[in-house]
């Protein structure tokens, strides 16, 4: 008799001894906490014909933008390829086949039929949001888990996850209210849902509200930092609102503390650092040292892999004065320009020119990094990313635009933050700037 999981789905090649690690590493990917890998990899051991076993382990990696990772996520899918499965199954098999390979979009389209004939195969959407997330597809964020969630009903094992992914989607298309609802239900439910709570915290960023936002993540933090994965980035959302208020003492902290305090060589963790220094670094702020072990680490994952990482290596190199490791680094996007895979495209489009503004910026080239990163702002969701995130690229111009004195560029994109962002004292600060420079 074949196993079954919560929902009815069929587990080919599973037993009960296999199916319980396997259930156990995705709840903990559900909440971004514990060792997903490790209960996979039990699960494989119990079962070493059990495909979803290795198709969700190839997918842990597959999503981890790094080089090394993908080369795991290709083992797993040429592992699963001959195994028993069922059509869904193999539909699994076939998409993490593309992910591997670096075909996101396909991944992206097969995980979407596949959670469309089967909205409750939790893994189909947890695989597919991220993936919409790494490729910046706001719209998909939302819909995705909006066509699934009718079939939900609370008290369903997984329910505060769907809850959780729904409320980032509506986030990134900008339906706040009902994102920060959604959110806080599914941590009410499950208080150490990461997800759910970082989804809160970019309503928060997005509409300016940064004491609300510390108050939201001061106020459980054991809730979803234990065991959790993605407590760095958490972390970086809190270090965003003191970052906004001025505060620089506590981002500083925060940066020497629970963010890069222990150095990390995960490319996730080490864009949260890069994201947070560049910002103090735009400000004028001396960081001091604090540039040099990050940059250290990114020149040990290489660059070339994915677009979004490279961005904020150059800005590491650029902190650091690494004149030689930022060419190398232009050097490895050149090629992966001439890749046949989804970063080709998203190099090209978006990532080798706001690398090279990075670049310019730190040559005290500030005119160049304007005209580099106008043409991309519209499109820059293409190379992945949230709003929250890509916000880094503006800054970057407005800074730009006010340090080579263009009063009329500082003047009308600092009027264009305000009015996004009318309850930043960020925006109030670049006003102010601006009006000096025209007075001058």
């Amino acid at each position: 008799m074949p196993t079954l999981d919560e929902f009815g789905l069929t587990l080919s090649g599973a037993t009960q001894a296999g199916f319980s690690p396997y259930s156990q590493a995705v709840r903990e990917l559900q909440c971004f906490i514990g060792d997903p890998v490790g209960s996979a990899d039990r699960a494989i051991a119990e079962n070493p014909g059990f495909v979803m076993a290795h198709v969700f382990k190839g997918y842990l990696f597959g999503l981890a933008t790094e080089r090394e990772a993908s080369a795991v996520a290709k083992a797993c899918h040429e592992t699963a390829l001959p195994l028993a499965a069922t059509a869904r199954e193999q539909a699994h098999v076939a998409a993490l086949g593309h992910l591997a390979a670096g075909r996101w979009h396909d991944a992206s389209r097969i995980l979407e039929d596949i959670a469309i004939d089967h909205p409750l195969d939790l893994v189909a959407l947890l695989t597919g949001h991220q993936i919409d997330f790494f490729t910046g597809n706001s719209r998909m964020l939302r819909d995705r888990i909006g066509r699934a969630l009718p079939a939900w009903q609370s008290g369903m094992p997984g329910y505060h996850a769907v809850l959780g992914m729904q409320a980032f989607g509506l986030e990134e298309m900008g339906d706040y209210a009902r994102a920060e609802a959604l959110g806080r239900a599914a941590v009410d439910i499950e208080p150490r849902d990461g997800w759910a709570r970082h989804a809160v915290a970019h309503v928060m960023e997005m509409q300016s509200r940064q004491k609300d936002g510390i108050a939201w993540m001061r106020a459980n933090p054991e809730a979803w930092t234990r065991e959790s994965f993605l407590q760095v980035h958490n972390w970086w959302h809190l270090a965003l609102f003191h970052y906004d208020l001025g505060e620089t003492g506590e981002v500083l902290a925060l940066f020497d503390g629970p963010i890069y305090g222990t150095p990390s060589t995960m490319a996730l963790n080490m864009v949260d650092a890069s994201a947070i220094l560049w910002r103090l670094h735009l400000g004028g702020v001396d960081v001091g040292d604090r540039w040099t072990k990050l940059a250290d680490n990114w020149c040990k994952i290489g660059a070339g892999n994915y677009a979004f990482n490279d961005a904020h290596a150059m800005m590491a190199f650029v902190g650091s004065g690494l004149d030689g490791q930022a060419n190398d680094l232009l050097d490895a996007q050149r090629e992966a320009m001439r890749a046949e895979d989804d970063n080709a495209a998203f190099t090209r489009d978006v990532g080798h020119p706001l690398t090279l503004a990075i670049k310019a910026f730190g040559d005290g080239n500030y005119a160049e990094t304007a005209r580099l990163i106008r043409p991309i702002r519209a499109i820059a969701h293409r190379f992945g990313g949230s709003h929250a995130q890509r916000d880094v690229i503006d800054l970057t111009l407005i800074e730009a635009a006010l340090r080579t004195g263009d009063n009329a560029l500082a003047r009308a994109l600092a009027a264009e933050r305000s009015m996004a962002r009318p309850d930043s004292p960020l925006s109030a600060l670049f006003s102010r700037r601006a009006a000096d420079l025209s007075e001058n």
